[in-house]
């Protein structure tokens, strides 16, 4: 497989072979062949080390969702449960102390099958922002270090992603009934009012779990996609510096 980008008098050929990228310049001027010669070669650097910076994006991302996907998995990614907001951390404190702790167990899997549904809407959002990321953006991560690509991907699309997750997570959680078995365990108390900040009532409850439960979810996956992006970030900065 292979790609033709002409651009600015250069012929940049890009060759994908098992995931390796190859490149091939040519100029298109004569008169001013050396000059277009550095021109297309410094042209070509920058295009393929934001194509390998992207795939790296890219994988970061697959990785991520595969988690989701799967609820055990889930459950089990300590960047995940790192990524749990306070309000939930004191909510399971609470449970624990009072011997509930099977109910914690429950909440977490809860919690675990509503991700899988989130994952189709999350998708498209990220691997657009990685699409969309240009050679300014390069020269940012360059400065940047090690996470500057997921704090870019983190800057503009969290507030989407959890516009677009909130939603599905709040149907399932409700679906799954959490907030009454909670209630239920605590007998009526204004327990998870005073934890969540919200009033006791079972629609304002569900509310706050879910956006806390979202809330982790969008951080514990760009959590994921910054520790792959890290495992890599040799690879990203000799790509986007041209070197070997």
């Amino acid at each position: 497989m292979f790609g033709l980008i002409f651009e600015n008098d250069c012929i940049i050929i890009n060759f994908n072979i098992m995931r390796r990228n190859t490149i091939l310049v040519a100029t298109m001027a004569v008169a001013t062949l050396g000059t277009t010669t550095q021109s297309c070669l410094a042209l070509a650097t920058s295009s393929v080390g934001l194509a390998v910076l992207k795939q790296i994006l890219l994988g970061g991302i697959t990785k991520g969702l595969n988690i989701f996907s799967d609820k055990d998995s889930f459950m089990a990614n300590q960047l995940i449960d790192a990524a749990l907001p306070q309000q939930l951390k004191d909510l399971n404190s609470t449970l624990q102390k009072l011997g509930l702790n099977s109910l914690v167990q429950k909440e977490k899997q809860y919690i675990a099958q509503a991700a899988a549904f989130t994952v189709d809407v999350s998708r498209p959002i990220l691997v657009n922002a990685v699409n969309s990321l240009t050679a300014e953006d390069a020269a940012r991560i360059i400065q940047g270090g090690s996470g500057a690509a997921t704090q870019i991907l983190k800057e503009r699309t969290s507030e989407q992603l959890m516009a677009a997750i909130a939603p599905k997570v709040d149907a399932k959680l409700n679906e799954f009934g959490l907030v009454s078995s909670l209630n239920s365990a605590l007998q009526g108390s204004n327990i998870l009012g005073n934890i969540l900040g919200g009033q006791n009532s079972t629609n304002s409850l569900t509310g706050g779990i879910s956006r806390f439960a979202s809330q982790q979810m969008v951080n514990g996956l760009f959590n994921i996609i910054e520790s792959h992006e890290q495992q890599n970030a040799t690879t990203i900065m000799n790509s986007l510096n041209g070197t070997k």
